[in-house]
């Protein structure tokens, strides 16, 4: 059940990213699943346990590392096209 939580946790965080950008992120729901789980991890590498730890996860640095995805993956889209 740890893995449930881990995905609505993931998929909140990656939601809030979105929210703080003013980015949809592609793929909808499991778009947000996927961002607030790289995220995390990601800024679990530049602010490890830093902040309240929900689900397994960091918040403020999964937050911070979701962001950082969104911007990257919005900027390699932009150009592309």
């Amino acid at each position: 059940m740890g893995w449930l939580w881990s995905l609505i946790v993931g998929g909140v965080i990656g939601w809030l990213a979105g929210v703080v950008m003013g980015r949809d992120i592609p793929g909808g729901v499991i778009g947000n699943i996927v961002a607030g789980l790289i995220g995390s991890w990601v800024g679990g590498l530049l602010f490890p346990d830093f902040g309240p730890i929900v689900g397994g996860f960091a918040i403020v640095p999964a937050l911070i590392g979701a962001i950082i995805l969104i911007a990257v993956v919005s900027f390699i889209l932009r150009r592309s096209r």
